[in-house]
């Protein structure tokens, strides 16, 4: 175990705050993910930069705003941020951080693909993304991943609505597309160079991000964020279970909310998804236990 999270260095007078949050089980999610986050909450990357780089980032979007207003066509290039963002993913940010990034659209495949799965009557096919390698990314990975959500959001609205259709739970719930990954087999760069925790990256790259892409794909990239509320809705109809609707912060998607905030949303985003697909990794595993799914999760009280 990582020595910042070893009970054995507990101090009493000056108890690690991020320990505690690693030991406690009340929220569900990945083993190594939740020991790649503390990991990276506790490191001089977040206790240093990330404020300076949060500061700098947001004054940046201010003026790109500006610039967006006058010239909204001069500068679109999706192939380009994306040859930047693997660049810096592979030369500047930690392992802990590429870890939580790379896990984030393999576990969002993993869910479109469960809801899709366990309403009958619909077929919904999207454009899975499960990146091995920094290569993958210069695909307009990220971009796509905005794209793919609204786009399932669309067709799958349009079939209920066509075919007079409402998601209830199924007789037998559909669990084959979950897996267990835990990212063993992808070696992430630790060179002296790769410092940057999650937030630092993601504030790093926010501006380029509205620089290079178009008003409406930045706009609609900040909004998915707040979808969060809508795939989890999806979810707990088809589990018949409302309580992992307490682990969403993001919510609202008909109420917009400044892009100024993405990044820090987008961190929330990933925990959302995180733990909502550990709910069904417990459940899958439970049904090879005992044959059958039972949900098995703690009502919880939602948050704002």
């Amino acid at each position: 175990m990582d020595q910042n999270m070893d009970i054995s260095a507990h101090d009493e007078r000056d108890p690690n705050p991020w320990l505690a949050l690693f030991l406690d089980d009340s929220i569900p999610i990945n083993a190594s993910t939740k020991l790649a986050l503390m990991r990276d909450n506790s490191s001089k990357s977040t206790r240093y930069l990330l404020p300076m780089i949060q500061f700098i980032s947001k004054v940046t979007m201010f003026f790109i705003h500006l610039f967006k207003f006058f010239f909204p066509k001069l500068i679109n290039s999706s192939k380009f941020l994306h040859r930047i963002l693997a660049w810096g993913l592979k030369r500047f940010v930690s392992p802990d951080a590429n870890l939580l990034i790379f896990r984030h659209f393999h576990i969002g495949t993993e869910i479109l693909q469960f809801i899709a799965g366990n309403i009958p009557g619909v077929d919904v096919t999207g454009t899975p993304l499960k990146p091995k390698d920094f290569e993958d990314v210069k695909d307009d990975l990220f971009l796509n991943h905005d794209l793919n959500l609204y786009n399932f959001v669309i067709r799958l609205n349009s079939q209920l609505k066509e075919k007079n259709i409402t998601i209830t739970t199924p007789d037998k719930i559909n669990l084959d597309m979950i897996t267990e990954d835990q990212f063993d087999h992808i070696k992430f760069p630790n060179r002296w160079t790769n410092v940057l925790d999650l937030r630092s990256a993601i504030e790093l790259f926010t501006p380029f991000y509205q620089l290079f892409l178009t008003s409406n794909d930045f706009v609609r990239a900040s909004n998915s964020l707040q979808l969060d509320e809508t795939i989890a809705i999806y979810t707990s109809q088809i589990l018949g279970t409302p309580g992992h609707l307490g682990l969403v912060n993001n919510k609202h998607p008909m109420v917009p909310v400044s892009t100024y905030s993405a990044a820090y949303r987008l961190v929330l985003h990933g925990l959302a998804a995180e733990t909502l697909h550990e709910i069904l990794v417990k459940m899958k595993l439970n049904k090879n236990i005992d044959g059958v799914v039972t949900p098995q999760i703690t009502p919880l009280t939602a948050t704002s």
